[in-house]
């Protein structure tokens, strides 16, 4: 085959065209630090790079998740924290008024400062987080303690209907009894022991007042009762949402981040306080009275330690994840960086020995071609 001037020039030309392409390809990789800048370079590193990039944005979506779960859970145990103080305070007083030589004016001051510790119970049990209540299980947009809905006049109840009772609840002793039937002048209310409370009224006109209270347990044992012994509210007075609050850690993995209410702050709570208040401020009341308030109040911190508990063993949960979170970082970014990163070195040196190669085509360029009538000329 005869070779011509014009095929040595078009191959001289084509080969100077790959050299282009190629100091074009790594001064790419050069300055971008990447191995290919369009998938069609590479479709296989393009895919694996998607794929490993996903994995990446899912452990930082994580750890922003976890970090929402300490904040919340932080602010549950801080809160837990501060009424258990309270509930200590409370009982230290109940103690020292349980002594009989305290006088019904010292026993009214006591009665202040517990009344002050239940509102601050209150403030505990409405706290927020990040502008949710934290104890009012999946409904974190309203406060679950209704202040106003505590402490209604027993009396008032012989003027309402049977639908009008449903919505109200006695809290007696540690426990809360919800409506259950009338019996002529008689309002029963119930607790899930099936222990009873009655209320039976003078009459059924609107000036009938509480003629007796009458309480039962399963074990037919009655006791005759005083107004001042229990404390009626309403049923949205604290709330019962038992929903979670659920944060996803990892992929599948939902941990509740909540502390559902009924478990600490409860209407049996919140209405003990109230009747203890009632008790210190009754001057019939004695010691032998006031001192079995000592007992439910360690219910009570019981509750509270114990929901503590169970707060602190979720967080240790999420600070291990937190921890495997961390490492998958590690590893996600390492694998993603092998994955895309250009070798530096490599590319440096490559560069340097494309534009020797490229040099060196341009010299043997210029001497393929041929001498014109135009060089010779000038």
């Amino acid at each position: 085959m005869r070779v011509t001037q014009s095929m040595l020039a078009d191959n001289s030309l084509r080969h100077l065209s790959k050299g282009y392409d190629q100091l074009g390809k790594l001064q790419d990789q050069l300055s971008t630090g990447k191995k290919i800048s369009r998938a069609s370079e590479d479709p296989v590193v393009a895919m694996n790079g998607m794929r490993y990039r996903t994995q990446t944005v899912e452990v930082e979506q994580f750890q922003r998740n976890s970090n929402e779960v300490y904040n919340w859970m932080e602010s549950t145990d801080e809160a837990l924290d501060k009424s258990t103080q309270a509930l200590q305070r409370v009982r230290e007083l109940t103690t020292q008024a349980a002594n009989d030589s305290y006088e019904e004016g010292q026993r009214s001051n006591i009665a202040k400062e517990v009344s002050q510790l239940f509102e601050h119970l209150v403030s505990m049990a409405n706290t927020k987080s990040n502008n949710k209540y934290i104890f009012n299980g999946s409904n974190t947009t309203n406060q679950p303690v209704n202040e106003d809905s505590f402490q209604i006049d027993p009396d008032g109840l012989s003027t309402l209907n049977e639908q009008e009772l449903l919505n109200h609840q006695i809290a007696y002793d540690g426990s809360v009894y919800h409506f259950s039937e009338t019996d002529g002048n008689t309002a029963v209310f119930a607790n899930e022991n099936g222990d009873t409370m009655e209320l039976t009224y003078d009459g059924t006109n609107e000036d009938s007042q509480i003629d007796s209270i009458t309480h039962s347990n399963t074990e037919e044992v009655e006791d005759d009762l005083e107004k001042n012994d229990i404390v009626l509210s309403r049923n949205d007075a604290v709330s019962t949402n038992t929903g979670n609050v659920e944060i996803e850690l990892l992929k599948g993995v939902n941990i509740p981040v909540n502390s559902k209410p009924q478990n600490v702050f409860n209407s049996a709570l919140f209405g003990d306080m109230k009747r203890l208040e009632q008790a210190l401020e009754d001057p019939d009341s004695d010691g032998e009275a006031l001192t079995e308030f000592i007992d439910t109040i360690d219910t009570h911190l019981d509750n509270m330690v114990n929901e503590r508990a169970e707060i602190g063993a979720r967080l240790n949960r999420v600070e291990m994840i937190d921890d495997r979170l961390s490492n998958q970082e590690v590893i996600a970014e390492r694998i993603l960086s092998d994955n895309e990163d250009a070798d530096m070195e490599k590319v440096m040196i490559d560069l340097m020995s494309q534009e020797n190669v490229h040099r060196a085509a341009l010299g043997a360029g210029a001497r393929i071609i041929q001498p014109t009538l135009m060089d010779f000329l000038r």
